[in-house]
């Protein structure tokens, strides 16, 4: 729809060009002051002295004139509008020569009439901006066209790339079956023009996976030009619920040094469990890349010597791996009245680069990817079988209780108040009730209860001391 109203938008700025352009010219090609120069080739006959001849003239049109009058027909001289500056009464009083005021001059009106230059033809330069506004739409227009149908091809190569490695792990690679307006014939749905995302299902140790692929916005032209300044890649990234009993409880990330920033900053379950950063390098992992590990027992057991050789082969590919039993989301940005803890999860989230400052990844590049999603599969496997130290286990469920008591410490006015409004409402409503019935007998009672609660709860409290017998 945007992309027709666009082209509609260009045609008609484009008509507006030529319609302005032709009505210039046919204005350029009338002279709109030919009678200006009608007059001044009047003027010197005019100016001269009248003679015998032009006196019976002006007596032959004096009588043609009355004749004229007899028929009520009026005749309208083209030179009638200059006529006041031949009348000499026009003029009376005003000193033309410099001479006493009433004097009369003999010589012609020094009257003269500026000729105005014609017009020059329009030009094209005239339409500086408005050529500039139609080249901005068509350069919009071709990117965002070329720009989308590029995101489409690098979706559609992506699955079909990994298409047969997700069908061995899955059942179900795609969705229901029941095909939307935004939903491909292969199962990958279009969020948008830069984002799209795949369902599967079926599989022991997880619930789903979820894969979002989120592509640099090409149709958007500002976005490409800001990639030249600033290149992004494109990502993939995938999402694993994993089943409840199947993993221990524990968070650990391995990201890059951006994401890293961007993880303990935003995510809440990294800036609570595990906010410190530790280089990688500690671990064998390539520089660049930073752990944050809630427990240390589970990065030196989770990077083991496959995991750490995948990581040295293809470092530039790997964004992130965050594994997570408290994983809820990006943190709150505003301050609201949450009552109970959030509802979390058990995921393992892999953020892998397609591309490489958006640079279309080679066949070779398209293998590597499927290796870091072989990679994926090899880390959900061993976390089904990794199990907890006791010590380490212990440290777990004290740093979950810890986070609990400071979180209902936090709430307890907020909860209190709710719960003196929930209490007030129920005693609203039963007193609403009360007062519908006819039993005055009742309502006596009740008066009488309500009014006891009240004084005992105005009553001032006593403590009692207990004295032990000598």
């Amino acid at each position: 729809m945007k992309l027709w109203l666009v082209i509609i938008h260009i045609v008609l700025v484009a008509t507006n060009i030529w319609v302005t352009a032709h009505f210039h010219e046919e204005v350029t090609e009338d002279n709109e002051f030919a009678e200006f120069e009608d007059f001044e080739e009047d003027k010197p006959a005019a100016a001269a002295p009248p003679s015998d001849h032009t006196t019976e003239h002006h007596h032959k049109e004096a009588d043609l004139n009355e004749d004229f009058e007899e028929d009520d027909v009026l005749i309208v001289d083209g030179d009638s509008e200059f006529d006041h500056f031949q009348d000499e009464e026009e003029f009376e009083g005003l000193d033309v020569t410099g001479g006493n005021a009433g004097s009369k001059s003999d010589e012609p009106s020094t009257l003269t009439i500026t000729k105005v230059p014609l017009h020059l033809r329009a030009r094209w330069d005239s339409f500086c901006l408005e050529i500039l506004m139609v080249a901005g739409l068509l350069v919009y227009c071709i990117n965002y066209i070329a720009g989308r149908a590029k995101n489409g091809r690098i979706a559609e190569c992506w699955l079909q790339e990994h298409k047969e490695l997700l069908s061995k792990n899955f059942t179900l690679v795609g969705d229901t079956g029941k095909l939307t307006e935004n939903e491909c014939e292969n199962g990958l749905v279009k969020e948008s023009e830069s984002q799209y995302s795949l369902y599967c299902s079926g599989r022991v140790g997880c619930d789903s996976m979820l894969i979002e692929l989120k592509l640099i916005k090409r149709q958007d032209l500002i976005a490409v030009l800001a990639q030249l300044v600033r290149p992004q890649n494109d990502q993939a990234h995938i999402r694993v619920d994993l089943a409840k009993d199947e993993v221990d409880s524990f968070v650990l990330a391995i990201a890059t040094k951006r994401t890293a920033i961007h993880l303990t900053r935003d995510m809440a379950d990294i800036s609570v469990y595990c906010p410190e950063k530790r280089p990688g390098e500690k671990y064998g992992l390539p520089a660049g890349f930073y752990v944050m590990p809630e427990i240390a027992e589970t990065a030196s057991i989770i990077l083991d010597a496959n995991v750490l050789q995948a990581f040295a082969k293809f470092s530039q590919y790997i964004d992130y791996i965050h594994i997570s039993d408290q994983y809820s989301g990006p943190k709150q940005q505003t301050e609201t009245t949450q009552l109970t803890m959030p509802e979390v999860k058990k995921v393992l989230l892999v953020g892998l680069n397609i591309s490489i400052k958006g640079r279309t990844a080679s066949p070779e590049c398209q293998e590597k990817l499927q290796l870091l999603l072989r990679l994926t599969f090899y880390i959900l496997e061993k976390l089904r079988r990794f199990k907890l130290s006791k010590e380490g286990k212990n440290k777990a469920d004290k740093n979950r209780l810890r986070v609990e008591e400071a979180f209902l410490k936090t709430t307890h006015a907020a909860r209190a108040e709710a719960a003196a409004q929930k209490r007030e409402e129920r005693r609203r409503a039963e007193k609403e009730k009360m007062l519908q019935k006819e039993d005055p007998d009742k309502q006596r009672k009740w008066e009488e209860k309500e009014q006891r609660r009240l004084a005992k709860k105005r009553a001032p409290r006593m403590k009692q001391l207990k004295v032990k017998a000598l």
